[in-house]
C-alpha cells in the first residue's frame, strides 16, 4: 500500500524538519511518520491499580485491540503496579497516537469501574471524584500522559533496556526476564508470552544488535 510506512527501516524520515518538543505543562502529541513513540500510562494518584493479574490482563487485551484497530506495532512494554511503559510504531504514515492511548485507557477504566461496582464499593468511591455537578471515575492520572517521539535507533535500544529494567530497579525481580509482565522474556527468545512483540518493523541494524545481546540462546529474539 502506498501510505504504509516502509518496514525495512524503522526510522525512514517522512519530514525534513523534526518539531522539537519543548517543556510545557500540557503534553503535545507529535504524529511524525517514521517515529516510534515511548508511552507512559500512570494510574490515578500513583495508586497500584495494575498490581492485580486481572487488571493487567484487561490492559493487555485493550492493547491488542487498539494496536489492531489503529495499526500500531508493539516494540516493547512493561506493566508495573502503578504505571506501564510502551514503545509503539505506527504502520501508516497518517495516524493519531492520541486515539491509540484513549482506546486503551477507556477500555481498562470501563472494566475496572464495572468490576468495582459489583465487588468493591469502597474502592469505587475512592476512585470517584467530583467535577462540578458530575461524579467522574478515575483509573488513570488525568491528562494525555507521557509521550516521547523516538527518532534514532540508539534511543530506541536505550528505551527498550530502560523499560525492561524497571522491575529490577524496583526490586521485584533479579533479572528482567523474570518479570512476566514485560517484553524482556520475548527478547530473550521465549515465545510463550503474555503479549508478543511485532519485530517485523525492526531495521537490520537493530536486529543485529538484539541478536548479539542473545548469542547464548538457541532461538534468536529477532526471528521466529
Amino acid at each position: 500500500m502506498d501510505d504504509r510506512v516502509a518496514r525495512t527501516n524503522l526510522f525512514v524520515r517522512a519530514k525534513d524538519v523534526y518539531m522539537k518538543q519543548q517543556k510545557r505543562k500540557t503534553i503535545h502529541h507529535f504524529n511524525d511518520p517514521g517515529h516510534a513513540h515511548f508511552l507512559t500510562f500512570s494510574c490515578y494518584q500513583q495508586l497500584p491499580l495494575l498490581s492485580r493479574e486481572r487488571t493487567r490482563r484487561w490492559f493487555i487485551q485493550a492493547t491488542v485491540d487498539a494496536r489492531k484497530r489503529y495499526n500500531f506495532a508493539l516494540l516493547a512494554y512493561v506493566i508495573m503496579p502503578e504505571h506501564a511503559h510502551f514503545i509503539v510504531f505506527p504502520l501508516f504514515a497518517i495516524y493519531d497516537i492520541a486515539l491509540f492511548l484513549k482506546a486503551i485507557k477507556q477500555s481498562v477504566a470501563r472494566k475496572a469501574k464495572h468490576f468495582l461496582r459489583d465487588h468493591n464499593r469502597d474502592w469505587l468511591e475512592k476512585l470517584t471524584v467530583q467535577r462540578g455537578r458530575r461524579k467522574v471515575f478515575r483509573f488513570w492520572q488525568t491528562g494525555p500522559g507521557y509521550d516521547r517521539n523516538i527518532h534514532s535507533e540508539n534511543e530506541l535500544l536505550e528505551k527498550i533496556m530502560y523499560i525492561h529494567n524497571n522491575p529490577v530497579k524496583r526490586g521485584l525481580v533479579s533479572i528482567p526476564e523474570e518479570w512476566k509482565w514485560s517484553s524482556a522474556s520475548w527478547y530473550s527468545g521465549e515465545r510463550n508470552v503474555e503479549l508478543a512483540i511485532d519485530d517485523f518493523v525492526f531495521s537490520s541494524s537493530v536486529r543485529s544488535y538484539l541478536c548479539q545481546k542473545d548469542t547464548d540462546k538457541q532461538v534468536c529474539p529477532c526471528h521466529p
